[in-house]
């Protein structure tokens, strides 16, 4: 049998509902009294979510996948390029796709780190590339 003090009971619960995104319950209100509620209570709809699409609409990173992200900057920058950017050994020794794959689902903070170097990527591509021409009138 495992005893859990009160207050870390309480920092556990709130760990799994962010886990899990189940929303925090309101507190009772002071004016109802304590003990059974006389009638049963009906549960409150929570406020939907806005759909992905909305709240992602301005991320550069929704919908693609980890491998089409590292098979972009290797194909950019070079496997050497790469591991010059971000010193990983999948990046230098015998690089492969795979590889990196395997490495970057592990570890959150390589991830990281390839997703804002892709992020960087696009951002330098987008300063290089020429603004379009106008039509003349």
């Amino acid at each position: 049998m495992v005893l859990i003090r009160a207050g870390a009971a309480d920092f556990y619960i709130s760990v799994w509902r962010r886990m899990y995104n189940v929303p925090m319950s309101k507190p009772a209100s002071p004016a109802q009294p304590p003990g059974p509620p006389s009638a049963p209570l009906k549960l409150q709809a929570e406020p939907q979510a806005e759909p992905a699409a909305k709240s992602q609409a301005k991320n550069p990173l929704h919908g693609l996948t980890l491998e089409a992200v590292v098979t972009a900057l290797a194909a950019h920058y070079g496997w050497a390029g790469l591991a010059e950017r971000i010193p990983l050994r999948c990046f230098s020794t015998d690089p492969s796709v795979a590889s990196s794959l395997k490495l970057l689902r592990k570890t959150p903070w390589a991830r990281e780190k390839v997703e804002s170097l892709y992020l960087f990527m696009l951002r330098d591509m987008r300063r290089t590339q020429p603004p379009p021409r106008s039509k003349p009138p």
